[in-house]
């Protein structure tokens, strides 16, 4: 593995040389590299298994815990680059002490059974990740509707028909009936591949809709589970069935799905339904013979039948019984039902925010949907967080809502609309708002406590790069394959100049073959003046000042002959390259004392999302390596020979 602090040259020039040394020893080799465009030629745990030793070139940190009990040298990013031949030959002669111990290597090979072992939690995520995109554009959709057309009534906050917010409503509720059938059909997927996802899906569209079994709720995102595991696993039994050659061509697209299709629909029509209708009848039955004197109890059974499956059967159960206590005249029931609803997502939202440590990166993000849709009181905004780590987050939901429903209880909290959140209290529909709120901060509170007890650390994994260095921004997707062509932006701000090489962004102006400074300061003067010329900056002092902030971490002169001075601005236009030549070479306080007689700037925009100069930066990096090409850089006689050889670069 290769890497360095900026992740742009020493990366990919250490790479490049580890790889010529093994070619030239006979050795086979894999590098896998770390730059700043990501993780590239990823090695796989076979690879690793099957290899003789493990070179690591790097001056940043490395997870190195795939390697425990092989030999291993670890050196700098330099020796990668100097020395590569002296590293293989010790692998080579045995002379690599083992890394780690006979304990380290029996807990990673125990942590790896139990991935193999534990594929429940595999299959459960791919289900929750093509499910979060369906609840939060259809949550965010009927928040706006309800915010900016809805109308309190005595049914409940109403959007009239025939309007914009009614289309809108609509749009986000044919989102979320996806949630359920999506999430099901991606288990099913997981487990049994293409088979799986034809009765995953028909399964989960089956537990969503409780007519199927003659329930007035469906099974919600719990029957999306029972039903996604019980059609993958039937469409994988069938794949395993040996049948005659004719038929197996067609078993995957015919006879799996249509076979599993059915078993999973009759089950729940006629095995599974049935119960869960019958329980929730009798549920609703209990509820009602709980008012009066048990107000408390009733209290803390509802805000947990609210809570504990974020709009599913049970939720559904306690909004209809409050539902019908309006009907009656009794809003005291509806109001801490209306509190209950809303306390998971805000609660998750905002734990999210304030607890970074023990939420991902894309939790974080999900939370801030999640604290959205709370706030219009659309109890599924809490379901993705819930559906990753239940045993934690849907004990800590549940308490919460508990503790904000007998606090709207002993508050006298009234809700006079079927519907729940600060958005019922916003357009007056309930009684006693400031304990609505009271009762809202106590449940949150109560349920982010029971996060920071119940939730474990997580290891982020999000990489740090410095300002000056930062060529790609933080959370940017990872860079495509090597071969693939990218796109930068141009001069107007589109992102559609194509980059495929280094000559894209180098043209025969920006090319200076006789530099005239001697100093480095002035050298990066008379190489930024050309880059002004070519109006490819708007300030030149600015720039300047990104470079020799990027000078400061650390030199950019990486040795041989070779400086890439670079720098991030948003004096830049495009990115860009301006190449120059001092024969006599230049004091670039390098890292192995030659002068800097090649000299590469690369300009780039302060607010540019293509990675794409990063891979010519890869390219340029590993064909210097090149001593040929360096040879013929230093002895080209004008600008036409040096843009033909730096065509080359590619």
């Amino acid at each position: 593995m290769t890497a360095c602090p900026v992740g742009i040259a020493h990366t990919y020039m250490a790479a490049e040389n580890l790889e010529k040394a093994a070619e030239k020893m006979g050795v086979e080799m894999k590098v896998e590299t770390h730059g700043s465009i990501g993780i590239e030629n990823e090695l796989t745990p076979q690879e690793i298994d099957e290899a003789d030793g493990v070179i690591i070139a790097s001056d940043t940190g490395l997870d190195k815990s795939r390697f425990v009990g092989k030999p291993m040298i670890s050196k700098g990013v330099q020796a990668g680059i100097r020395e590569p031949e002296q590293m293989i030959q010790q692998i080579i002669d045995g002379q690599a002490s083992v890394y780690g111990n006979a304990k380290d290597k029996q807990q990673v090979q125990a942590e790896t059974k139990r991935n193999k072992e534990n594929p429940i939690y595999k299959h459960l995520m791919q289900g929750v990740s093509y499910m979060v995109p369906f609840v939060v554009v259809g949550g965010l959709l009927i928040a706006v509707a309800l915010t900016l057309g809805g109308e309190p009534t005595a049914e409940g906050i109403v959007i009239p028909e025939n309007t914009i917010w009614s289309t809108i409503n609509d749009i986000g509720g044919a989102a979320m009936t996806f949630m359920v059938p999506i999430l099901s059909a991606f288990i099913a997927y997981s487990i049994a591949d293409r088979p799986g996802l034809v009765p995953g899906m028909i399964g989960g569209l089956i537990a969503a809709d409780g007519s199927f079994y003659g329930s007035e709720t469906g099974a919600g995102f719990i029957g999306g589970i029972i039903s996604g595991f019980l059609a993958g696993y039937i469409a994988l039994s069938l794949k395993k069935l040996k049948v005659p050659k004719a038929l197996q061509s067609v078993m995957p697209i015919i006879f799996i799905p249509i076979l599993s299709s059915l078993a999973v629909g009759l089950l729940f029509v006629f095995v599974i339904g049935q119960p869960i209708a019958a329980l929730f009848s009798g549920l609703s039955t209990w509820l009602a013979s709980m008012q009066g004197s048990s107000e408390i109890l009733l209290a803390l059974i509802l805000g947990a039948m609210i809570s504990v499956d974020m709009g599913g059967p049970f939720n559904k159960v306690a909004f209809l019984f409050g539902s019908g206590m309006i009907a009656e005249g009794n809003y005291r029931i509806m109001g801490p039902i209306a509190v209950a609803i809303c306390i998971p997502p805000i609660g998750l939202g905002l734990a999210s925010l304030v607890m970074k440590k023990k939420f991902s990166k894309g939790e974080r993000e999900t939370g801030k949907a999640s604290l959205t849709m709370g706030l219009f009181g659309i109890t599924e905004g809490a379901i993705p967080f819930a559906s990753q780590d239940p045993l934690r987050v849907i004990p800590s939901i549940v308490v919460g809502s508990m503790a904000g429903s007998v606090s709207a209880t002993l508050g006298n909290v009234g809700d006079r609309v079927a519907h729940g959140g600060p958005i019922v209290a916003v357009l007056g529909a309930v009684d006693n708002v400031v304990w609505f709120f009271v009762s809202v901060l106590i449940g949150v509170a109560v349920t982010i406590l029971m996060l920071r007890l119940l939730k474990k650390d997580i290891d982020q994994g999000e990489p740090v790069i410095s300002a000056a260095d930062q060529v790609q921004p933080a959370g940017q997707p990872a860079a495509s394959p090597a071969n693939e062509t990218k796109t930068a932006a141009d001069p107007t701000g589109n992102e559609n100049v194509e980059i495929s090489k280094l000559t894209d962004i180098l043209t025969e102006d920006l090319i200076e073959l006789n530099l005239n400074n001697a100093t480095k300061e002035g050298a990066i003067d008379e190489l930024i003046a050309k880059l002004a010329k070519h109006q490819a900056i708007t300030s030149e002092a600015d720039f300047k000042a990104a470079i020799l902030a990027r000078e400061e971490e650390s030199t950019t002169g990486i040795g041989m002959n070779i400086a890439i001075p670079h720098g991030k601005s948003a004096a830049v236009k495009e990115p860009c390259v301006v190449f120059g030549r001092r024969e006599e070479g230049i004091d670039w306080e390098s890292l192995d004392g030659s002068p800097a007689k090649l000299i590469f700037m690369i300009a780039v925009p302060a607010d540019n999302k293509n990675d794409a100069h990063l891979k010519i930066l890869q390219m340029l990096s590993r064909r210097l390596m090149d001593d040929q090409f360096r040879e013929a850089l230093l002895n080209v006689t004008t600008k036409e020979e040096a843009y033909d050889l730096l065509k080359t670069v590619a």
